[in-house]
């Protein structure tokens, strides 16, 4: 399997734009440079009109972010599955500089499962939550071996019978390690496809099958790392990056954050902002920067 990584930290960092940045997004900064010109565009009328809108959105991401990935790094269904489960309320940033050590003394589930818990917390204290967090990738380790062979099952009714894994974990795991279409509702994708108007509902569960209603099944999969790579990059909580937005024309939200193009490139994150990204390991074709390994300054 190749190595990828994925997606549902909040707290990422900000920084400003190099010249670079505009040769490595030129897309981006090409429409950001009209931004201050663009009337608000009102919601979609109609189911058919909101199906066109989103749609259109998808295509616009995919043009932006033709390297969108899972950020969290992974060789194997099993350290996927674990590092899921250790990037709540966390950053992937900071479970890729913490995975490494895990799974070199522990790189099986009968491994980590027969593990010394004290061990473990030490070993992912810097993920925070560490003791529930152990609790969760040992129990979850237990019942691969015990009831699964070993093997991270491929079922989305089996994985969210382990302990610490929902449906979003699940579908992060079935989606990047299986090949499984799924829909991973974190925080910024509930954000944002708010903020477009594609639905009004907060619970998870009704927004993954709103949001499933507008696309085929497979695009399901790319359309979640599109939309959570814009959720970090441009279309931040507090103060999204308006001026910046390449999709800003149709966007019915336009003009919640800063829509001066030159104050809103100094929101960008990550690639955008000329930063490293939040894999140790990024896939090929990443135009930004390798994250640097814990305690190393980066």
């Amino acid at each position: 399997m190749a190595k990828r990584g994925v997606s549902e930290g909040s707290r990422d960092g900000g920084g400003t734009v190099p010249e670079e940045t505009t040769r490595a997004a030129p897309k981006t900064a090409k429409k950001a440079a009209s931004a201050t010109r663009i009337k608000k565009p009102k919601p979609p009328q109609s189911h058919t009109a909101l199906v066109r809108q989103a749609r259109r959105i998808n295509r616009e991401l995919a043009d932006v972010y033709p390297y969108a990935h899972p950020e969290l790094d992974f060789e194997n269904p099993f350290q996927l599955l674990v590092a899921t489960v250790m990037s709540a309320q966390t950053t992937d940033l900071r479970v890729n500089q913490t995975t490494p050590a895990l799974f070199s003394r522990y790189p099986t589930p009968e491994d980590l499962a027969a593990a010394n818990p004290e061990e473990v917390e030490e070993l992912i204290r810097p993920t925070g939550f560490f003791r529930a967090k152990t609790r969760s990738i040992m129990g979850l380790s237990a019942a691969l071996r015990d009831d699964f062979g070993g093997e991270v099952p491929g079922r989305l009714e089996d994985l969210v019978k382990l302990p610490g894994v929902g449906r979003k974990t699940a579908f992060v795991v079935l989606g990047n390690a299986f090949g499984v279409p799924g829909i991973t509702v974190d925080t910024h994708f509930g954000r944002l496809v708010r903020r477009w108007k594609w639905t009004e509902e907060t619970d998870p569960d009704k927004v993954e099958a709103v949001v499933g209603g507008l696309f085929p099944k497979s695009d399901w999969t790319m359309l979640s790392h599109r939309v959570i790579f814009h959720g970090r990059r441009i279309c931040h909580a507090r103060k999204p990056a308006c001026g910046a937005c390449p999709i800003a024309p149709l966007c019915p939200s336009y003009g919640e954050g800063e829509t001066d193009p030159d104050k809103a490139r100094k929101l960008l994150k990550y690639e955008m902002g000329g930063m490293p990204g939040q894999r140790l390991n990024p896939p090929p074709g990443y135009p930004g920067k390798a994250a640097p390994p814990l305690g190393a300054a980066g």
